[in-house]
């Protein structure tokens, strides 16, 4: 089987090409077999509020073009800008492959995955912010 598999929690909600979908009281296993189908878990979401560190930012324009409000095309540029700047800062081993996985989901078209491999650095920008504003 190929393509993206969703594992729902009870009650969990996804969006799927701009419909959000509820799944029941029992978790869930979906396999999306569509190419480009844009998904996007409501848990995993940056609400624009939230859209307020450098790392953030990122993912928000991601998530755009994952709930259909912005085309990949618009948002291509600027999220190989921003992964590159943030590759800049972040220049941790771990961080820098993370970037480079989604510098390429983002050349193949691949959005999900490079809002994934953006998530994954979220803890260490937190720790690090966190360090900034309450130094020892």
């Amino acid at each position: 089987m190929s393509g993206l598999v969703l594992k729902l929690g009870p009650k969990e909600r996804v969006l799927v090409n701009g419909a959000v979908i509820e799944n029941g009281d029992r978790r869930a296993r979906l396999a999306i077999l569509t190419p480009n189908a844009n998904i996007l878990r409501l848990r995993d979401a940056v609400r624009p509020g939230e859209a307020n560190t450098p790392v953030r930012r990122v993912c928000y324009i991601a998530q755009l073009v994952l709930s259909g409000d912005v085309s990949p095309a618009e948002a291509r540029p600027q999220l190989l800008s921003g992964i590159e700047q943030l590759s800049q800062a972040l220049r941790d081993g771990d961080s820098r492959a993370q970037f480079a996985d989604a510098t390429a989901a983002v050349t193949q078209g691949d959005f999900y995955r490079a809002l994934k491999r953006l998530r994954a650095v979220l803890p260490r920008e937190e720790r690090l912010l966190a360090a900034v504003s309450h130094p020892t």
